[in-house]
Order: structure tokens, then sequence, then C-alpha cells
């Protein structure tokens, strides 16, 4: 099997320097000077190029280890020939061609606004009938209102529940049912189990869920090609997606034809000002005007006047939660991990979870709490030393939410008859929620870091904290941000 192009990013910016002289010397248009490097350098285009970077990117992003809690429960027995399994479970990374279609895949359902979690059903897994039912899947579980683990008693026989699922391929959407359940042992960790899931799929796959209709449907993303599936008429996945889509996309859908039908006449101008577009529209709809921060219609934002390209490299800004935090305030952690530039006493870095910075400060996440800690890079291994900072994953999907809502941001042209303004729609750009359970995943595996920019002033003593921002770099926006589509209205 042929491996897929890739180039680093070092790579990719000596590239774009060639290009710029070559723009120079030649005094041709920077694009020409991009497809002309690309070519040098054996790429059809430059558009293959960035994909190559993209690539490698994909690539170096680790996939989750695999979860098998359930072995260690007093309640799983293992003979000779389960240990000997044990030993054969994956210890390193999936190969690079799965790696790239499972990101493709995942890529796809984002842009679609379609929520999902990931699990890998293991060797030892299949053959005991058992899942973990890991973080991300309860959180997904919970935000979903599919089930909540934490309301359940232990017991499988006691408390388990059964709800229905569907294995999807290309041919087929396969009924069955899925098990939730605590087993009895001293944790009684969350469990699962997908019937008919062994030949379904294998060991090592990454198996997506998403909640449809209080039913769970499972999709293998190391098999499948969503891409390709969608732009089948005969496919069973495409069917599945466009009724999730109907469904979900309805308040949106009804919107859009409200405002197509104000969009054939001119909206005379109800109030005057900065908001006038807004609050005229929001009249001709018939929403009332009220203070609360509430969407506008039905959960969706109306914003007009104002540029649908927003820059979402920053997502959110957040401080970390101190009550549950061993450093109590941001001056502390200046205090301890700062350094002094130029007259002031900063502490200007990114944090991540691939290792620590020049300050010894990296990310870990343990359950649904991401920690910031002190730590040591030795033997390609971190060794955590010391706990600085936490922030709980429901307070930082809160953020996430509040920040980006979903938005139908209005184009109006002012015009004005017989000296009256009235504004002629037309069109609406419409950026979706991102996808709330993909925010811990891309913390966990480095996707989204995070900048601290905290500063004493030299002139006053004071400390002043302007992030923590949580980054994302703008090739990922599409493993959380659904693809924003332009509809016009006229």
């Amino acid at each position: 099997m042929s491996q897929p192009p890739r180039i680093t990013a070092s790579q990719f910016e000596k590239l774009k320097k060639q290009a710029k002289e070559i723009k120079k010397e030649k005094n041709i248009p920077h694009t020409e000077a991009l497809e002309t490097v690309a070519r040098l350098n054996c790429f059809g285009n430059w558009k293959a190029v960035v994909k190559a970077r993209d690539n490698d990117a994909s690539i170096k992003t680790p996939t989750p280890n695999v979860s098998q809690a359930f072995v260690d429960d007093s309640d799983v027995v293992l003979d000779d020939s389960d240990q000997q399994l044990l030993l054969q479970e994956r210890t390193e990374d999936i190969d690079e061609t799965t790696k790239l279609r499972v990101n493709n895949n995942k890529k796809v359902l984002t842009q679609l606004a379609i929520e999902f979690s990931i699990f890998e059903p293991t060797k030892t897994g299949l053959k005991k009938s058992i899942l973990d039912a890991t973080q991300v899947v309860r959180t997904h579980f919970e935000i979903t209102n599919f089930h909540h683990y934490d309301l359940q008693g232990q017991g499988a026989s006691e408390y388990g529940i059964k709800k229905t699922a569907f294995l999807l391929t290309s041919e087929k959407q396969i009924p069955t049912t899925v098990s939730l359940y605590r087993p009895k042992t001293k944790k009684g960790d969350p469990r699962m189990w997908f019937s008919g899931l062994p030949n379904f799929t294998y060991a090592g796959a990454q198996i997506a869920i998403i909640i449809h209709n209080d039913s769970a449907y499972l999709i293998d993303l190391s098999s499948v090609n969503l891409t390709l599936e969608l732009e089948s008429t005969t496919s069973q996945l495409r069917k599945f997606v466009d009724d999730y889509l109907s469904e979900n996309n309805a308040i949106a859908n009804e919107l859009l034809n409200k405002l197509k039908e104000l969009a054939k006449t001119p909206i005379k101008a109800t109030h005057v000002g900065d908001t006038a577009v807004g609050m005229s529209i929001e009249d001709a709809l018939g929403i009332q005007a009220n203070s609360s921060k509430l969407p506008d219609y039905k959960g969706i934002e109306l914003k007009s006047g104002r540029n649908a390209e927003k820059n979402r490299t920053t997502i959110f800004a957040q401080v970390a939660e101190w009550e549950i935090s061993p450093y109590k305030k941001s001056a502390e952690i200046l205090d301890k991990f700062g350094y002094f530039r130029e007259d002031d006493f900063k502490l200007y870095c990114t944090i991540s979870t691939r290792k620590p910075n020049s300050q010894g400060l990296i990310f870990k996440v343990e359950e649904d709490i991401l920690q910031e800690w002190c730590a040591e890079h030795e033997d390609d291994k971190n060794i955590f030393k010391e706990h600085v900072a936490s922030w709980s994953g429901k307070l930082l999907r809160k953020r996430l939410k509040e920040k980006h809502s979903e938005t139908f941001w209005i184009e109006a042209k002012s015009q004005f008859i017989d000296g009256i303004e009235y504004f002629q729609l037309i069109s609406v750009t419409h950026t979706k929620a991102p996808l709330l359970n993909q925010l811990m995943p891309l913390l966990e595996n480095g996707t989204i870091t995070m900048d601290h920019l905290i500063k004493r002033s030299a002139k006053n003593g004071r400390v002043s904290e302007k992030g923590p921002l949580f980054k994302i770099n703008s090739r990922d926006l599409g493993l959380i941000f659904p693809e924003p589509v332009k509809h016009s209205l006229l």
C-alpha cells in the first residue's frame, strides 16, 4: 500500500519562502509562484502541497490508547487463551492510511454538524462481549440525553438497560440493541455492548456512535469513505445522514423559508441606528424584543451588518476553576513559572498535551477534567511533577457553546423609498454550533492548545491575564466547527 504524501510544517514554510523569492525574482503573482514551487518539488499543484502538510499533521496526531479497564474487574475471568489475546492488543498507533481515512470521515461528520463519539473494540472485548463506556462516550450520551450512567445502579441484570441501535453499512441498516450497565464491581465502571458487533467490525477499528431519535447508530470510520458514500444515491449511510439532517435542520429550514419570503419585498425600517437592520428583521419575523441573551429564533441567533467570516483560531478564553485547582489565582502561576522580559514579569507560553513547554507546563486529561501540570520529558515519556490548575469539561463545553452559538448572518442592503429607509435582504450565511463532544478529545490529542498571557506590570505591580486563550490551528477547524453554508435570499 502506497504511503500518503507528507511534508512537515517546517518544510511547508520553506516552500512558502521559496515561492516568495520566485515571485520577487520573476515579478509574477503570488499564486503563480506557489504553483511553480509545487511543480518544482514534484507536486501537481499547491493544493497538493497543502494536503501533504495536512496529512503530516493528521498522522502525527495520536490515536487514543485502547481502553479495556474491564479486564481488571473481579467479574471478568481470563483463562490462558485470554491472557495470550491480551498480549496481541494494539500498543502502537494505527497505520497512516487508516488514520487519514478516519480523520477525513470525522471532518465530514463535523462539517454536517453531526455530533458523535468514538470507541475502539479490542480483541479481548469482542471475545468477552464487553466495551468500556469511555468518558467521551459517556459525555456524548449525557449531551444527547441518551443515557446517564451516573444515575444508574450497579448490576447488569438488576439495573442494566437495553436500547435500540443500528449497525450502518453502505448496503444495510442492521437493527440491533445496545446494553448499558454498571457491573457489580468495586468501581462499577460503565460498560456497553452492541449485539452483532463482532460481525460488523474488527479489533482496532475506530467506530463512531451517532445518537438519533433515542437510538444509537454505528459507523466504522476505519473502513468507509463517507465522502463517496454521500455521493451515492443508493447508500444506506447517505439515507441515514439525509434523515438525520432533515430532522435536525428543521428549525433552520423554517427560518430560511421565512427570510426568503421576507426578501420578496424590501422591509420597512422600524428602528434607527446601528441596530436598525437586525431589529427591523426581528419585527418582520414577529420576534418580540427582550433584554435576555437568549438566541433570537428558536435557538438560532440573528445577526446582520457584520461579516459572516469569523476568525475561529482563538475559540474562547477561560480562566481555570480555582476551586478545583492547587494554585488559586493567575498571580501564583506567574510567580512560580514566569520570567522577566524587558521590564515586565511574564508568562507567555503555549500548553498542549504533547510535551512540556520551555516552562515545563503540559496538559493531561483525566476523565472529564483538563489538568495543567509541571512535568519533565525523559526517554520519550512525560513525567508529571506538580499539578497546577484544572478546568472541568462541563465548563469548557459551556464556554464553547456560549462563544459560538448557531447563527444566521443576514446580509441586507439599505435603500430609501420616498424618504423612508427600507432593507432588502440579500443572503444569509448559516454557521452552526460547534460539536461540543469533540472538545475534550481534541484537547487530549493536542489539536486544541492553550496560551497563557499573564503579566505583572513593572509600573504598578498589577497582574493581568488576557487569557487563557484556547486555540486551534485553522487547518483543524473542520474537526470541531461545521462548515458555514451561504444561501441566497433573492
